[in-house]
């Protein structure tokens, strides 16, 4: 039975594209360390088994750590997707997901890494956008790409509408990541990801193209 982890803090949009398009899963568990998270109800709506982990009931970042490795492990996943995990993650527990944890970040990397990417696009005054799909390492989002889309930065952008266009395509590459591992279908050559049998899109610029 293959099973899917998602670990998320807030409202979930991109957990909730997860689910809605969660072939080739067989079970999903969703995790928060927010026990407020608005993901949590959407969760349990679409009949997911939810865990709520708060991290403020450990006294660092280890012992949390420690504790949310143990949650994954009892349900033997075979991908775990940080889906707006608002928390930093220890080299321990990155180096024991090695290659199957997954992360959307709303930038084309290694462009802008880190928070307030919108903002900071505007202020270099690119003229590409986008988001990707990475591997987690150590190094905060510098994993090896799995997918990313591009989107024109256009007069009178700001960063909400920029950040909702970006979330748009979040949507759709996220899941199909998620799907490509969960066929075996991404392949690590070195710090590069290849995936087998991707077709390019010429709607919209993705790397690589996704299949329709």
């Amino acid at each position: 039975m293959e099973s899917l982890v998602i670990l998320i803090s807030g409202n979930g949009s991109n957990m909730l594209a997860l689910l809605e398009a969660r072939s080739q899963i067989d079970r999903v568990i969703v995790i928060s360390n927010n026990p407020n998270a608005r993901g949590l109800e959407i969760a349990r709506k679409y009949g997911v088994e939810t865990i709520v982990l708060d991290h403020h009931a450990f006294p660092n970042r280890q012992t949390f750590d420690t504790a949310l490795a143990e949650r994954i492990d009892a349900h033997q996943p075979k991908l775990i997707a940080l889906a707006g995990f608002m928390r930093i993650l220890s080299d321990r527990f990155v180096q024991r997901y090695q290659n199957r944890l997954m992360n959307i970040h709303p930038s084309l990397l290694p462009a802008f890494p880190g928070l307030g990417t919108h903002a900071r696009a505007l202020q270099e005054g690119i003229k590409i956008h986008g988001c990707t799909v990475h591997f987690v390492t150590p190094k905060l989002d510098l994993g090896p790409i799995i997918i990313q889309a591009a989107i024109p930065v256009l007069p009178g952008d700001t960063e909400e509408t920029l950040a909702t266009r970006v979330l748009q395509q979040e949507h759709r590459i996220y899941p199909q990541a998620v799907c490509w591992f969960m066929e075996d279908r991404i392949i690590m050559n070195e710090n590069h990801v290849e995936v087998l049998d991707s077709r390019i899109c010429e709607l919209t610029l993705y790397s690589p193209g996704l299949s329709e």
